[in-house]
């Protein structure tokens, strides 16, 4: 175990621009989306009454709010907007995977890093193991989305609404945790050209040092989260912004160790 991850760790370093590139990409979604979510949120509540508001300017409020939603053409334009942002997200992420998965084979083989030459030679099967793996996720949406509206009108608090969906919440993580590490191994066996079911069946032979490793990388990630909540919490201001920035600079790492540790385990295991 210890060994895969400084082997993934040392995949991780040569491919440093690839995590510049990716870091790049996190930062970027992450700003345009805030952006667009102000530009919707920021005009209805500039309207919420803060000076001495009463029950009735409150309710006055949300009635104007869902007016403006459900009433106007507002909703279809954000909708639209979302539906473009995820459709350019479903189309950039698998190509980085595509480039990065098929890198990580040839450099093993002494090749040295070859991102581009990867997504332009099987951009197609990752992609589409990409987007399979995504519908497979949500698709427990179908039935958890009614069974949340009729907890909601049930339940006598929202305290014990959300209680109610922890479990299914949880319990609809473990799935996606689980479609995505069996996907991943799938698009290794695409991205090296050796056969998605081959890159499966290596993963279902390798599952607990393929959870190991995950789990391991996991802990990690939460920890570096929990300190960087715990600093920007106590102390504001340009420090908690600059802190803000390099977290997402440290997922970008973590994620790309994390992938060159799996793709170890795969690598080990073909061979």
């Amino acid at each position: 175990m210890r060994q895969r991850l400084k082997m993934g760790w040392d995949m991780t370093v040569r491919h440093k621009y690839v995590l510049v590139l990716l870091f790049l990409y996190r930062l970027l979604w992450g700003f345009f989306l805030y952006r667009f979510i102000d530009s919707v949120v920021t005009p209805i509540l500039a309207r919420y009454p803060d000076q001495h508001p009463n029950s009735d300017a409150a309710h006055l409020f949300l009635i104007e709010a869902q007016f403006r939603l459900l009433k106007t053409d507002l909703i279809n334009e954000v909708l639209w907007m979302l539906g473009g942002l995820l459709l350019l997200r479903m189309v950039l992420t698998p190509l980085f995977n595509a480039g990065v998965y098929f890198s990580f084979y040839h450099a093993v083989e002494g090749e040295g890093t070859r991102v581009l030459s990867g997504m332009k030679q099987v951009w197609k099967p990752v992609t589409l193991l990409y987007w399979i793996e995504n519908g497979l996720v949500l698709l427990p949406a179908i039935w958890l989305l009614p069974l949340a509206k009729d907890l909601f009108f049930s339940e006598s608090s929202l305290t014990a609404w959300l209680q109610g969906l922890l479990p299914y919440a949880a319990a609809w993580m473990v799935f996606g945790f689980i479609i995505h590490l069996l996907f991943q191994f799938m698009q290794f066996g695409a991205a090296s050209q050796e056969g998605i079911f081959k890159g499966l069946g290596l993963a279902l032979r390798r599952v607990l040092p393929l959870l190991g490793i995950s789990f391991i990388l996991l802990g990690v990630g939460l920890a570096v989260f929990a300190t960087a909540w715990a600093i920007s919490f106590f102390w504001s201001g340009f420090l908690a912004v600059a802190l803000h920035q390099a977290f997402h600079f440290v997922r970008s790492l973590l994620k790309l160790w994390t992938s060159a540790s799996q793709y170890q385990v795969w690598s080990t295991t073909e061979s």
